[in-house]
């Protein structure tokens, strides 16, 4: 259709979606697909690197209701990479969900931003899944991830999982009942310390856009109904050594003996697997332990692998029943002070704050698991 003819077709139905023509001259969108996106209501977890590129582009792309729940706040270095925020943010001290919501009201103020400040555990995670269309992968960790995988195939929502470090991507489309789960592919959380996180060992934001990209455009395929053509294998890249893969899946779902998907064990959304926090009275510290489960599956915590990956951090010692490192989070007014203790079981104690969902998050960026 030429861009005089969706003109006259948008004058007669919608007015509102003149923004989007040249989005609409693609064939397989056209008017009718983008007044499925407009219709669509997409639940975001995650709103840092991947989540701001992510949410950026479905809000110009005309994507109606975006539900966004992070438990984070802004700080300068999330500038080099998480593209709806800057400075003033910073200054005005907005949680990034808040942050996001606002910055999109301004860039497409016909797409309804729903703003969450909150840690998502299995307390939550099915009331805000409720009626979306959609789940979207923003986080930095297993334990969460596995939470919206047990939420997707339970109540039978697509969602598209995406994970970035260094210069290295993985994504992938997760089709409840027809494509293999994220546990198909991944059993169990990895012990602690064994995967370096963006804190400890970077990221660089041209790796960040092209995995959030494909996560972005595969969600509008999957909205505006060409399913048929959404990729079916995990796609997963180097971008500095320039090594591209996409690896087929899909008979993980058949080898593969899922608690998830093929048993319909909802192991992280009961809770069973859940980290445990509890502030220690007096201290000015969280203790974080990992579930019984967990502890069982994984082996015991390497001091020296973390102590490696927290080269960049603090300086770590330890011996073999502990290790201790200082870690300093922004500048100025901002700065604030912790102490990690990690212990050989994978519990750790973060002193320097009496609030849970703070110690998780030193926990994720620096712990990993």
């Amino acid at each position: 259709m030429a861009l005089s003819d969706i003109a006259e077709e948008l004058d007669k139905a919608d007015p509102t979606l003149s923004r989007y023509n040249r989005q609409m001259l693609w064939p397989a969108i056209g008017i009718e697909g983008q007044k499925k996106l407009k219709a669509a209501k997409v639940l975001l977890v995650g709103c840092g690197a991947l989540g701001t590129v992510v949410a950026n582009l479905l809000a110009r792309g005309g994507v109606g209701h975006l539900t966004i729940v992070d438990r984070d706040f802004i700080e300068i270095t999330n500038l080099q990479r998480q593209v709806l925020f800057d400075h003033d943010d910073i200054e005005q001290n907005l949680p990034k969900s808040v942050a996001a919501q606002k910055k999109i009201a301004r860039i497409n103020p016909d797409v309804t931003v729903e703003a969450v400040v909150a840690d998502v555990n299995h307390t939550n995670i099915e009331q805000l899944a409720a009626g979306k269309d959609l789940l979207l992968d923003g986080t930095d960790n297993f334990e969460t991830r596995f939470l919206l995988n047990d939420v997707s195939v339970k109540h039978n929502i697509p969602w598209i999982y995406g994970a970035v470090i260094s210069a290295m991507g993985l994504a992938m489309n997760i089709l409840p009942n027809e494509s293999p789960c994220l546990r198909c592919i991944f059993e169990t959380v990895p012990p602690p310390g064994m995967n370096p996180t963006c804190d400890t060992a970077g990221v660089l934001g041209p790796t960040v856009s092209i995995v959030s990209s494909w996560q972005a455009l595969e969600a509008m395929k999957l909205l505006t109904g060409n399913k048929k053509d959404l990729s079916p294998y995990l796609f997963s890249f180097d971008m500095w050594d320039n090594r591209w893969q996409q690896l087929n899946v899909k008979k993980a779902k058949e080898i593969a003996d899922c608690p998830c998907c093929k048993h319909k064990n909802f192991e992280y959304l009961s809770g069973k697997f859940a980290s445990s926090t509890t502030s220690l009275c007096g201290r000015n510290a969280v203790q974080i332990s990992r579930s019984a489960g967990d502890a069982a599956n994984g082996a015991k915590v390497d001091f020296d692998r973390i102590a490696a990956n927290l080269r960049n951090v603090g300086k770590a010692s330890f011996n073999k029943f502990m290790l201790k490192c200082p870690i300093v989070e922004g500048d100025g007014e901002r700065r604030k002070e912790y102490e990690l203790t990690l212990f050989a079981d994978g519990r750790a104690i973060v002193k320097g704050t009496n609030e849970a969902s703070v110690a998780r998050n030193i926990y994720s960026k620096y712990v990993g698991a």
